[in-house]
């Protein structure tokens, strides 16, 4: 056979592009293929077992239908694109999410969704849980909290709660990182798939969790409720709360559902109640209703029997591969454990090792100032042992001194004694020379009184004898030359002879006087200056007594 003949024997394809919650693939799928042949191929590439929950969605005039599996992929009403997009979602949700999710794909599928629908919104949860849910992811993404590693900031690029929560708390993006990061420290040695199970298990006590809303009305012409489909049945909310059903009917209370056109009957097990009716607006609503309904109410029935033998292998594996793990996160957690311990053993080395080099430092550092110390002690030492020679030597200077000075003060007092002595002496010589002056001039005073007395009574005879002369020869002046007054002539100049010597006398004794109080003067002149020269030395003597006191 020709290649040109098996070319034309090989199977037309189409492009689809399956959007899981975390990844994207792309398959090339034949033009005959059912929707089940393109779900389990897609189940296959993720290795997934627990088919039963998931589906393929796609949108179609902005409304979210399911593949159906027994119909052809292009004989379905699905989007004319190239590459087809389908979403792989959990189109069913298990009751009790620890018994029923058996693989770790699934159960990190779930996780996956479950995550996305809260952070959403499209599952209200309170800002309490929606922080502990924070700290479990942050768990299974980061491991095990490392304060050293984990540095502040750390979460700044991670979505981890509803705009709705940061809204309605004034709290920054460092504040809540704080509170989530508290809850995520108290995780410490949870595994990545603990990690995700506790959130599930945490989410699945939520009101909205796994509940399908469908606008509906119990007439023709109003919508005014929303029925809620779930694991647990069917339940009835007003349009305005979806968290308290009015009413509701369980699986198990349900005796036939059918649809027909837009209306949907709900008969209860009870032949006595009340059968329920209601209308949607598009007959595909309804459709989508009813497919939810059977596959819900399959999965309850399910779960009341007993395990088929896949579910008995799954489980048993699940079992099996919780217990290996369990060992093996015990063994990791000893190995942690003992490697932690060996990290702390080493860092306690290093930190003692570090301590012993910063001792040993130290040590060197002390003997070095030691040695320094030493040295500077020596020359302290010669410096202090010159000094003392020094001080030494001035002491025995000073003692020098102070002997000179002793003796200066002795002679200073002798000296002193000696001045105070001539001081009094001279104190006595200058009382006697005022008395001596005032006796000298008392005598000049009488002197002087008896000199002008004396003068007085000269006058007193000179003028006596002239009037007697006149008196008795009164021609003598107009002749001189007679001779007959010879002998009163001899009489007169032995008169005038006489009152010439009384005049020397007085002369003399004027001259004597005087000559007396000049030689006067000039011993009181020169006494004067002794006395000064006294005063000089004696205030001398005490500015050097002053200063010898000082200075010892």
């Amino acid at each position: 056979m020709s290649i040109r003949g098996l070319k034309k024997k090989q199977p037309k394809t189409f492009k689809v592009r399956i959007i899981t919650v975390d990844a994207e693939m792309e398959f090339s799928c034949e033009m005959k293929w059912k929707g089940k042949d393109l779900f389990d191929l897609v189940c296959r590439a993720l290795g997934l077992r627990e088919t039963w929950f998931f589906g393929l969605q796609y949108t179609i005039k902005g409304m979210c239908t399911w593949l159906k599996m027994d119909k052809k992929v292009l004989d379905q009403e699905i989007p004319k694109e190239d590459p087809i997009s389908f979403h792989f979602l959990a189109k069913f949700y298990p009751e009790k999410v620890e018994e029923e999710l058996l693989q770790e794909i699934t159960q990190h599928l779930f996780f996956l969704q479950v995550k996305k629908q809260i952070l959403d919104e499209e599952i209200y949860c309170s800002p309490e849980a929606t922080v502990l849910l924070a700290s479990y992811a942050v768990q299974a993404k980061y491991g095990d909290y490392d304060p050293n590693f984990h540095e502040p900031g750390f979460l700044a690029h991670d979505e981890l709660l509803p705009k709705r929560v940061l809204r309605q708390y004034q709290l920054t993006a460092e504040m809540w990182e704080e509170k989530i990061t508290a809850w995520y420290a108290e995780h410490r040695g949870i595994a990545r798939d603990e990690a995700e199970m506790n959130y599930l298990k945490i989410a699945q006590d939520l009101e909205m969790y796994g509940v399908n809303y469908f606008p509906i009305a119990q007439n023709k012409n109003h919508t005014d409720l929303l029925l809620g489909v779930d694991a647990k049945g069917i339940h009835i909310y007003s349009i305005n709360n979806r968290f308290s059903p009015n009413k509701s009917f369980e699986w198990s209370s349900i005796r036939n559902i059918s649809c027909s056109e837009k209306e949907l009957t709900i008969k209860p097990l009870d032949k006595k109640a009340e059968v329920f009716k209601f209308f949607s607006s598009q007959l595909k609503v309804n459709k989508l209703i009813f497919q939810l309904c059977i596959g819900n109410h399959d999965l309850f029935m399910r779960r009341r029997k007993v395990d088929s033998i896949e579910i008995q292998q799954m489980k048993a594996q699940a079992r099996e591969e919780k217990a290996r793990k369990k060992m093996e996160n015990q063994r990791l957690a000893r190995e942690k454990q003992l490697r932690e311990e060996a990290e702390r053993a080493k860092e306690e080395l290093e930190r003692r090792l570090f301590q012993l080099e910063d001792e040993a430092r130290q040590a060197n550092e002390a003997l070095l100032r030691s040695q320094e110390a030493a040295e500077l002690l020596a020359e302290k030492a010669q410096i202090a042992e010159e000094e003392a020679k020094l001080l030494a030597q001035n002491a025995a200077e000073a003692e020098q001194e102070r002997q000179r000075l002793e003796i200066s003060a002795l002679k200073s007092k002798e000296e002193k004694r000696l001045m105070e002595q001539k001081m009094r002496e001279a104190e006595l010589i200058a009382v006697k020379l005022v008395k001596e002056s005032d006796r000298r001039a008392k005598e000049a005073e009488h002197l002087k009184q008896d000199l002008h007395e004396a003068r007085e009574a000269e006058r007193k005879a000179k003028q006596k004898l002239l009037d007697i002369t006149r008196l008795n020869y009164p021609h003598m002046a107009k002749y001189p030359q007679y001779s007959p007054g010879d002998s009163r002539d001899a009489n007169f100049d032995k008169g005038s002879i006489k009152l010439d010597l009384k005049d020397i006398d007085l002369k003399r004794l004027s001259f004597e006087i005087e000559r007396e109080r000049l030689d006067y003067l000039e011993k009181s002149r020169k006494f004067e200056d002794r006395l000064k020269e006294l005063k000089s030395e004696i205030h001398a003597l005490k500015l050097e007594e002053k200063q010898a006191g000082l200075y010892s």
